[in-house]
């Protein structure tokens, strides 16, 4: 199972077409962006992210109930869904 993370690019890196940088949650990270078309890399644009590559376009919806399901989750939800830290079974 992957696990694929929602950010909003905040800009591109200049001088690097491949890189933007992203807000995940209040955090900002650097992603490759070199897997999009270029009308889909524009700062507000929301993204899907998998190890540090954007990996398609979402809706600002798709990624507000990403997250907000990801932060209901938490420590305590994940084993509740039958994870636990390290080791993760499927019910």
């Amino acid at each position: 199972m992957c696990l694929g993370i929602a950010g909003e690019i905040v800009e591109l890196v200049p001088g690097e077409p491949d890189l933007a940088l992203v807000d995940v949650n209040g955090a900002t990270r650097r992603i490759n962006i070199g897997l999009l078309e270029p009308d889909e890399v524009i700062p507000g644009a929301w993204v899907l992210i998998h190890l540090g590559f954007a990996l398609s376009p979402i809706s600002e919806d798709e990624a507000k109930a990403s997250l907000a399901f990801l932060e209901a989750c938490g420590p305590e939800g994940a084993q509740d869904q039958g994870h636990q830290e390290g080791n993760v079974q499927v019910r």
